[in-house]
């Protein structure tokens, strides 16, 4: 039996792998251990402000912020370039008015985490 600790979607997992000879495959291979504590770095904390706030559609990373801060935007422009699974997916302005981001380029941010809001 050999240990490994495996990430996935950014929680930690205790996996026992048991190598079995080349021919017949015997039982599970894998099997998942309770979840070891893993203290993920999560995004920082910014301010969010007053607006609508404009949240992350699935986990990802913050490829492109595709405006500075303090922006004009209109409905339906692209306000970040999210990428997941090495595909990038935009997301849009819900309406028009000035950008404030609170992600920066770089961060890893789950679903629902609030990207910039819109006032």
């Amino acid at each position: 039996m050999r240990k490994f600790n495996v990430n996935v979607n950014g929680k930690s997992y205790a996996v026992e792998v048991e190598e079995v000879g080349g021919g017949v495959s015997v039982a599970p291979v894998a099997k998942a251990v309770a979840p070891a504590p893993v203290a993920a770095a999560p995004a920082p904390a910014a301010s969010v402000g007053s607006g609508k706030p404009v949240k992350s559609p699935m986990p990802g990373l913050v490829k492109k912020l595709c405006f500075a801060n303090g922006a004009t935007v209109k409905n339906g422009d692209t306000v970040v370039i999210l990428e997941a699974m090495k595909m990038d997916t935009p997301v849009v302005a819900p309406c028009d008015g000035v950008v404030n981001y609170s992600a920066s380029e770089g961060n890893n941010v789950d679903t629902g985490a609030v990207l910039c809001t819109i006032a």
